[in-house]
């Protein structure tokens, strides 16, 4: 059994165990409508009318908490909308400006504390960033991320998890990612546990601009040493390895294996990378803060139909626009995400484990109780190997330590997942300086 299938088949019992209900597939059809909606607001610059009824930012934002509200009233007022917002001045803000965040939270009948939120941002633009009046479709960019957000909640809504789920569609990326930090700063403020980041930033096309095209796999962003280690951190780290065991490089490890259960046609392209070449999305202001979050985007991206004024030039359309979005792709990465949010919201926190195996020819592994967890499991792999292996080396323990004899250390990277007693599986957290789900950093 290769370590695909097997993580595969634990982490997916999370989401079809006997608590749950699996959920139904995305459905292209309310992508399409959403994204549409979207876009026949004009333009949602983040500098456009907040006060517009049917064209702007306001108008969006408006619209998607209406959403969220129907979403909610289906499942019996299960989610609370709240609309946190910080008045911004910068560079690409050069007045005052309110960025309004629209959440919707659905509280976790256990462990409420403990969250995962899944977001795209609602705001778009064309060529120029501070072009606030000209028509900017955002369709894919992105529309795309807050349709899938809005089918994320479809799906779970009707589900209860023991830990809570939050729904996001942020303001301001364009303008330098100011939405993220809204929601990442009122993650902190609300003492939230945050268990994992899914941050959807185009997500909805399949072919490039060069006309290469790929519908069969999604682009999974995860960063590499973490953003907010300190100079310990990073000391400890060359001394003892954790370059490549990040919270979020280790979730995107664990989202990866879970697509062979979804659909064997379509697969995750692991970027170890926090973003694309000189770029960067609304999971940088969690990272900063020390919260594991990931970005989903396409396999290859069009240049063409991305912040674009809309024009053609001889034989070429520019701009980004409904017609140029791949939905049957776009419902694959939605049921992705929504998986990825079934099980993390199933499974306990990951625990922090740390590895002794100096100058010995065994290894001891210790971590702390998790809340929620029955059981533990150790895991290892070589220090250049990408994966796990298939199968932990210790599995179903219920202690805190493990004495792994004959297992020299120095030639292994450790890692420790929890289980809840219906068998829901965390994410591993390597036994690595700066490997655990927490911030290294508290106030």
């Amino acid at each position: 059994m290769n370590a695909r299938i097997f993580h595969t088949a634990v982490a997916l019992g999370a989401v079809l165990s006997p608590m749950t209900a699996h959920a139904d597939p995305a459905s292209e059809a309310r992508l399409r409508a959403d994204v549409e909606t979207l876009v026949s607001f004009g333009t949602r610059h983040t500098l456009s009318s907040a006060s517009d009824p049917v064209r702007g930012i306001g108008a969006a934002r408006a619209w998607a908490a209406r959403e969220f509200a129907k979403i909610g009233t289906a499942c019996g007022n299960c989610l609370d909308i709240v609309q946190p917002e910080q008045t911004v001045t910068g560079r690409r803000v050069p007045e005052p400006t309110r960025i309004v965040d629209v959440v919707a939270i659905q509280r976790g009948t256990e462990r409420p504390n403990e969250v995962i939120i899944v977001q795209g941002h609602i705001d778009s633009r064309v060529s120029d960033v501070m072009d606030a009046t000209s028509d900017a479709p955002g369709a894919n960019d992105d529309a795309s991320g807050v349709a899938l957000v809005l089918e994320a909640a479809r799906a779970l809504s009707p589900q209860k998890f023991p830990t809570t789920i939050v729904y996001a569609a942020l303001s301001g990326e364009e303008q330098g990612l100011l939405g993220g930090k809204v929601l990442a700063d009122y993650a902190r403020a609300q003492g939230w546990t945050v268990k994992a980041v899914l941050n959807n930033d185009i997500v909805g096309g399949s072919c490039g601009s060069d006309g290469y095209c790929d519908d069969a796999h999604v682009r999974l962003f995860s960063e590499g040493p973490r953003a907010d280690a300190t100079d310990e951190t990073r000391s400890a780290a060359r001394r003892f390895g954790g370059e490549n065991d990040s919270p979020g490089r280790n979730l995107s490890r664990f989202i990866t294996n879970l697509v062979p259960g979804i659909d064997p046609a379509f697969d995750v392209r692991e970027i170890w990378r926090a973003d694309r070449m000189g770029r960067g999305g609304d999971q940088t202001p969690f990272l900063e803060l020390g919260y594991p979050a990931v970005r989903f985007t396409v396999a290859v991206e069009n240049y063409d139909h991305q912040h674009q004024d809309l024009r053609t030039e001889g034989s070429t359309f520019y701009g980004d626009t409904v017609e140029y979005m791949d939905f049957p792709y776009l419902a694959k990465v939605t049921d992705l995400n929504i998986a990825a949010l079934g099980a993390l919201a199933k499974s306990p926190m990951p625990p922090a484990p740390r590895a002794d195996a100096a100058v010995k020819t065994w290894t001891d592994v210790t971590w702390e109780p998790v809340a929620g967890a029955a059981t533990y499991s150790v895991w290892k792999r070589a220090t250049n190997a990408a994966d796990w292996e298939a199968e932990p080396i210790v599995t179903g323990t219920s202690e805190t330590s493990v004495k792994l004899e004959g297992l020299r250390g120095d030639d292994w990277i450790l890692g420790v997942s929890a289980s809840s007693p219906s068998g829901a599986q965390s994410p591993i957290a390597a036994a690595v300086p700066g490997g655990a789900f927490y911030p290294l950093q508290q106030d």
